[in-house]
């Protein structure tokens, strides 16, 4: 084989094909989603209307369908790319202690916590309200939840800095997979945006935890929490 037909080929592999998928739905549709809803979250600032506006309100029912699909169908394929991944993994931590190895290590354990906290905010947030109760999450839940319930709290606020990890560095192996860098000094650079990526993102999503625990002083308890 000639060293042209060499990237043919490389580009041409099933397994190149998916990782390529896999990164690129992982920041277009995902993180992108991610920022934003994030964004929309911090609107818990302003108090439960402005909340349930930006969050869980849609004009349209169709809105509320476009919007999940448009999330779901993407986490759904990196999830099972991600999984994959997983399993054909051999981290080299113990042998190997360098820092590139510690976050290969921590991109993998971060997206199995990942999968649970998804899985369980997924149906606490969107479904169960909306499948069991007939409407979106209220406000005033959450936020009681967040204020009362330690369990919850805790939970997402490691799911948050898992997230934020999660995407920071998944911003870093996109560039560097997608050969956007691959100069000493570009990747010096991207190790700092990616740091940077990572603490905006931590911010916002504990901006937004606070947010909630603040608010939920002044709600009583929903009627799921006292039978």
């Amino acid at each position: 084989m000639t060293a042209s037909a060499t990237p043919r080929a490389h580009r041409a592999n099933p397994a190149f094909l998916r990782a390529r998928l896999g990164s690129f739905l992982a920041v277009i549709p995902l993180g992108v989603w991610t920022v934003l809803h994030l964004w929309h979250n911090l609107s818990a600032f302003e108090g439960a209307e402005a909340w349930q506006r930006d969050v869980t309100e849609y004009a349209q029912p169709l809105a509320f369908f476009v919007s999940a699909l448009v999330a779901l169908l993407p986490l759904a394929l990196h999830t099972v790319w991600g999984v994959g991944r997983l399993f054909s993994s051999k981290p080299n931590l113990v042998k190997y202690r360098f820092y590139a190895n510690l976050k290969y290590v921590l991109q993998r354990l971060s997206a199995i916590g990942l999968l649970l906290f998804l899985g369980a905010h997924l149906w606490k947030a969107m479904l169960e309200p909306r499948l069991g109760r007939g409407h979106a999450e209220p406000f005033a839940e959450i936020a009681w939840m967040m204020r009362h319930h330690v369990p919850t709290l805790v939970v997402y606020i490691l799911g948050v800095l898992g997230v934020a990890f999660h995407l920071a560095n998944g911003l870093q192996s996109f560039a560097m997979g997608w050969g956007i860098v691959s100069s000493r000094r570009a990747l010096k650079k991207l190790e700092g945006f990616a740091l940077f990526a990572f603490l905006v993102l931590l911010g916002m999503g504990w901006a937004v935890l606070y947010a909630l625990w603040d608010a939920g002083a002044g709600f009583p308890a929903p009627a799921s929490m006292t039978g």
